[in-house]
């Protein structure tokens, strides 16, 4: 595969990894059970309990964990055949991902603040 298709598929593949993570972390639909993670990642008894829960709070964190289920899905591999190209990959595709989910986030904060300064020069005008 050329490097400029890799590169296609490496942008194509981060979109639905960048879509799960951040639905997981912080979207209403999974609130109960990031809930019930959030409160082991700070109650849980052991390191590795309380490690293990914020794994499923944290968009980057859980980035890499949807980008191995992918790469086993998809059996993308980035510059190198093997281990070693599945590994490139990985770390590519999270920071891709991570991108997406950072310019995501800023577009909904300014999406929020331009509805929060609609609705005060409403309630200015008393509309």
């Amino acid at each position: 595969m050329s490097l400029g298709i890799q590169t296609a598929y490496l942008f194509l593949i981060a979109i639905p990894v960048a879509c799960i993570s951040w639905t997981v972390t912080h979207e209403e639909v999974f609130k109960e059970p990031r809930e019930f993670c959030r409160k082991y990642t700070t109650e849980g008894h052991s390191f590795f309990t309380r490690k293990f829960f914020y794994l499923f709070t944290c968009e980057y964190c859980f980035s890499h964990y949807v980008t191995i289920a992918v790469l086993f899905l998809t059996r993308f591999q980035l510059l190198y055949e093997g281990w070693r190209g599945f590994v490139f990959a990985g770390f590519a595709i999270v920071w891709i991902a991570n991108i997406y989910i950072g310019l995501y986030s800023k577009i909904r904060l300014d999406i929020k603040k331009d509805r929060i300064e609609i609705s005060e020069k409403e309630k200015e005008f008393g509309e």
